[in-house]
């Protein structure tokens, strides 16, 4: 778990400045990805080759068959998924972190009263305590890591079953290519947990790209209903039974 915890750490600080749904997003990501990954892959695969038993003693025939059918290890392949999957909100993270640096500069620059104060701009997408507003070009790096997460997590599901060619681990693959002499028959320990954990990743990648989209339309009913708000200010402000307040104050005989 220790190669982790520097991910972790990036990841937490992307918490504070993400919406309710992301929250949950990360939490899945900790808790059901990395957090399950890092303490169930040494136990449950551990040397997935040396492992595997096959009824001949010819050379290298045992490597190539586990190469043909395995071209990436599965846990390998959900390291690259967990890191791929993680840099659109690493990037956006690192975006969030120089806007709050920019505008504390500015609120620096304010404080000390220079003469072009009047020339320059207030922040406008943090506040004093660090906390940013989801608006502007803030806004538009959030939906985009969120599409490009989606986009990710579903090339990932497709690579797994080109990769692999099926989403559950056989208990017996079949292998005649060279440098066999003839066809052999190699079998995997533990097919059965295996294929729970294929499943179980998999489901995980399913849901992720669920919160994701969920989040998006999330971000536009909000959005929608603070535009809708602003919209009605106006006419709050005035209402509309007051110019006959007046024009009944005027026709009152004296």
């Amino acid at each position: 778990m220790g190669e982790w915890s520097f991910l972790s750490a990036l990841l937490d600080k992307v918490q504070s400045h993400s919406t309710v749904v992301g929250k949950v997003w990360m939490s899945v990501l900790f808790l059901f990805r990395i957090f399950i990954l890092a303490a169930g892959v040494d136990t449950i695969w551990g040397d997935e080759q040396g492992n595997m038993d096959c009824n001949t003693r010819s050379p290298g025939c045992r490597n190539a068959c586990y190469d043909y059918s395995f071209p990436l290890s599965h846990t390998r392949f959900w390291v690259l998924q967990i890191l791929t999957v993680s840099t659109p909100t690493l990037i956006y993270l690192g975006h969030v972190l120089l806007v709050i640096r920019r505008e504390n500069k500015q609120r620096r620059r304010l404080e000390q009263k220079l003469g072009e104060k009047a020339m320059m701009k207030t922040p406008k997408y943090s506040n004093e305590h660090g906390k940013v507003e989801l608006k502007g070009v803030l806004l538009f790096s959030y939906i985009m890591q969120l599409l490009l997460r989606v986009l990710l997590e579903v090339a990932f599901l497709v690579g797994q079953y080109f990769i692999y060619g099926f989403f559950f681990m056989p208990a017996k693959i079949t292998f005649s290519d060279y440098p066999c002499p003839s066809p052999v028959d190699c079998f995997i320990s533990r097919p059965t947990e295996k294929t729970i954990f294929i499943i179980f990743m998999m489901a995980m990648a399913v849901l992720s790209v669920i919160l994701n989209i969920v989040e998006m339309f999330h971000l536009m009913i909000s959005k929608l209903h603070e535009k809708r708000r602003r919209s009605l200010v106006p006419s709050e402000m005035y209402p509309l039974d007051k110019p006959n307040q007046h024009s009944s104050e005027r026709t009152t005989p004296c």
